[in-house]
């Protein structure tokens, strides 16, 4: 209980303007201050979760540290608040603040949200408001920040267009400075003719929009496109205005080893979920899977050289004291010079007693050797992700790995002290069958049975298991997903066909999977249920102590969506989906091919039963 003299003091403390901006490059490292007079805007990374939760992810502390290396920008972190620091902030009148000054969001030039997973969307909204910022964006003038969006969510922008002023879809380190620098000017130009309020404001701020995106040809400013309807579904989306293009490109970054690493990343207070040092060591995957999102978006497959981060995590380590090392890809065990970076990090951080992790290893040849490679004392689990069990179903999904492998791969592992395997499968797949289902089961107690070949007791093996939702931009982009009945049935019987007590079944939530399938598979008239559950009182939906599904389902009602259509009435080949004016390599030409080939080794699997 805090005492009403104590709490007035923190409250002035925190409405106090900071005269002098500081830049943290860790919250207890070298605090560099910079003169205010210099700074030509202030950027605020947003991220709309919690604070355990965004300061474990790797892009924020990448982008964090690359805007506050420019000479003139001042960059700055805020993140969801808990429900009852919301409701504080509230009943105290104190608007929302970025961390490092105090400052309110409305004060900042841009706030930048990375957008991670589709049921955050109204963590968005709560933000805005807390922040003070009008909520739709064509209620907003130059005054108010430019609210920036991109990450995976930012692949199919339509559900949050009317709340983001700029979607930026690829990569990030590009693009940032430049929107930053240009909008600024932008503002510039407005501040020297006079900012404008009320209706003649929103003029000037929509012309600031268009200007910003015929410049920048990776923007989407969603106002300038309109979409059009027929029998439930977008069939076209209009340009408002003829000089902006019909279609977005992504930002891309040809030399990855060009970035610089943040080796000097913010070290956090309070227990994060990732406490430890993250480097990228590539960026891409050289594979296809036909469900994968990620393998879509971060083409083209770009590389760090050995020694850049060797010597990055080196100086990470330096300047956190963080006794971990994660090296970080879509498939580390594909980084084309694996074997010399394992090999060079043990050599180096070994004598300092820093552990090396090494996640996203891939089922192949080289998983044979893995255990050995990057083994050590203090290592106990290892984490593959089959997907699938079945060589059919794997051929069908597009992910070539060989049952052998994988077993030779925890026989090494157990003979090298690892105790435990957690392996992640997807239930709801196009075409799955009950054997598909059995065979996650196979898969898992064969593994504990190994384990006992070579320790002399049952392994502790986890599956866990996700529920297929279809995502923009792969090749799976058109199928529906199964219903609420299928997923629960196919919990069951997972569980049920399990005989051993160290294999555990973990399965994801359904009401979650089916939320987020609405999310990303919806056109702009989502975005009306998501202002309609927020202002029900939706919040932290990530969190299951927290999710309603029920209110999200009544709002999608409310506001007049197809939710049997939206969610599990597969697209048709020819149909305009709501994000195809976001390109991404290879487009989608390609994409429509490998769901041919898709449904043609479907019916070849049916055939087979």
């Amino acid at each position: 209980m805090i005492n009403t003299q104590l709490k007035q003091q923190l409250t002035n403390q925190v409405l106090l303007r900071v005269q002098q901006p500081v830049q943290y490059v860790g919250d207890e490292l070298n605090i560099i201050r910079k003169d205010h007079r210099e700074l030509e805007g202030k950027l605020c990374l947003a991220f709309p979760d919690t604070y355990a939760l965004g300061m474990s992810h790797h892009g924020l502390q990448v982008l964090y540290a690359l805007m506050n290396r420019e000479p003139k920008w001042c960059c700055e972190r805020v993140f969801t608040p808990w429900s009852d620091m919301e409701e504080q902030l509230r009943s105290n009148n104190v608007p929302l603040y970025s961390l490092e000054t105090f400052t309110p969001l409305c004060d900042f030039d841009v706030v930048g949200f990375s957008l991670q997973y589709e049921v955050c969307a109204t963590n968005l909204l709560t933000m805005l408001d807390l922040g003070r910022v009008p909520l739709r964006g064509k209620m907003r003038t130059m005054a108010d920040p430019l609210i920036l969006a991109g990450g995976p969510c930012a692949q199919n922008p339509e559900p949050l267009a009317h709340f983001v002023d700029v979607f930026v879809t690829g990569d990030g380190e590009p693009s940032l400075p430049l929107v930053c620098k240009l909008w600024r000017k932008l503002k510039g130009e407005c501040e020297r003719d006079g900012l404008a309020e009320g209706e003649e404001g929103v003029r000037q701020r929509e012309e600031m929009l268009a200007r910003l995106a015929t410049e920048l040809s990776f923007c989407y400013v969603p106002r300038f496109y309109e979409p059009e309807y027929f029998e439930g579904r977008v069939i076209a989306l209009n340009r408002t205005r003829a000089d902006l293009p019909e279609t977005i490109e992504p930002s891309v970054i040809r030399d990855l080893d060009g970035i610089p690493l943040p080796v000097k990343p913010v070290v956090p207070y309070v227990e994060c979920v990732h406490d430890r040092i993250a480097i990228e060591i590539m960026r891409g995957c050289p594979w296809q899977c036909r469900f994968c999102q990620s393998t879509v978006i971060k083409r083209p497959l770009r590389i760090r050289s050995v020694d850049t981060i060797v010597e990055g995590a080196l100086e990470s380590y330096r300047n956190t004291g963080f006794n971990e090392i994660s090296v970080l890809s879509l498939s580390s065990s594909d980084y084309p010079h694996f074997e010399e970076l394992v090999l060079r990090l043990k050599e180096v951080f070994n004598p300092l007693g820093v552990n090396i992790s090494v996640p996203s290893l891939r089922v192949n040849e080289q998983l044979r050797s893995i255990a050995e490679l990057i083994g050590n004392k203090r290592r106990s689990s290892l984490t593959l992700a089959p997907e699938v069990a079945r060589d059919d179903m794997r051929e069908q999904i597009r992910k070539k790995i060989k049952n052998e492998d994988l077993y030779e791969g925890c026989r090494q592992a157990f003979r090298r002290n690892f105790e435990s395997v957690k392996l992640y499968f997807m239930c709801g797949l196009p075409g799955e069958r009950p054997v598909d289902l059995d065979g996650i089961i196979e898969m898992a107690e064969t593994i504990a049975k190994i384990g006992k070949e070579e320790r002399g007791r049952y392994a502790k093996v986890t599956a866990s298991v996700s529920n297929f939702v279809p995502k923009a931009h792969t090749p799976y982009q058109w199928n529906g997903m199964q219903s609420r009945d299928y997923f629960h049935w196919a919990h069951k019987y997972l569980r049920s066909k399990c005989s051993l007590r160290s294999v555990s079944v973990k399965c994801h939530d359904v009401e979650t999977s089916l939320l987020e399938g609405a999310l990303s598979r919806g056109d702009r008239r989502v975005g009306d249920a998501i202002e309609l559950a927020w202002q029900r009182g939706a919040r932290l939906d990530s969190w299951n102590e927290h999710l309603d599904a029920k209110r999200w389902w009544q709002a999608l009602t409310d506001v007049g969506i197809d939710i049997q259509q939206l969610i599990h009435e597969p697209y048709q080949l020819s149909d305009r989906l709501p994000w195809d004016h976001v390109n991404v390599k290879s487009g989608r030409t390609f994409l429509e091919k490998e769901q041919t080939r898709a449904v043609v080794q479907l019916d070849s699997m049916a055939d087979a039963q």
